[in-house]
C-alpha cells in the first residue's frame, strides 16, 4: 500500500486511455477467472467485491457488518455487472461496469486533489502510476 494524491482527472485520463484501461481490465478479469472459462461467476467475483470493503469500515475503523446485509450488497453489485442477467459476467460487461463505476468515483472526487491509501494493484494505483509516468506537458 502507498499514500497517493489524485483527483478526478487522474481517473478520467486512465479510463479514456483505451490501451491502458483495457489492458488493466483484461489483466484483472484474467486474474479473477479462476476456472478460465472466459466468464466470471458470483463466486469468482465475490473476492473482488469483498476487497471493496463497502460496509466493513466506518471512518477507517473496522466494523462487523450484518452478514445478511453484506450478502445482499454483494448480490446487488454482481447484478450491476451481469447486465444480461445470465448469472455470469463476461469481459465486456466487466469492462463497461468498471468504467461506469470509476467515472462515478471521479465525479465524486472532483477537481480538488485528495490523498488516499491505495493497494498496489488497484485500479486507482494503476491510474496514479500512469499519470506519474506521462511526459510533462510543455
Amino acid at each position: 500500500m502507498s499514500v497517493e494524491i489524485l483527483d478526478s482527472a487522474t481517473i478520467v485520463n486512465f479510463v479514456e486511455d483505451e490501451e491502458a484501461f483495457s489492458g488493466w481490465i483484461r489483466e484483472r478479469f484474467s486474474h479473477l477467472d479462476m476456472d478460465r472459462d472466459g466468464v466470471l461467476c458470483y463466486g469468482e467475483m465475490l473476492k473482488e467485491l469483498q476487497s471493496l470493503r463497502l460496509l466493513e469500515t466506518h471512518f477507517g475503523i473496522d466494523t462487523k457488518p450484518d452478514p445478511d446485509e453484506l450478502s445482499s450488497v454483494y448480490g446487488s453489485l454482481f447484478l450491476q455487472f451481469d447486465r444480461d442477467c445470465n448469472g455470469k459476467v463476461d469481459l465486456g460487461e466487466f469492462m463497461e461496469e468498471t468504467k461506469k463505476m470509476m467515472l462515478a468515483m471521479a465525479n465524486g472526487i472532483g477537481f480538488s486533489p485528495v490523498q488516499m491509501l491505495l493497494e498496489e494493484n488497484s485500479f486507482l494505483k494503476k491510474a496514479v502510476d500512469r499519470e506519474s509516468t506521462k511526459p510533462a506537458a510543455v
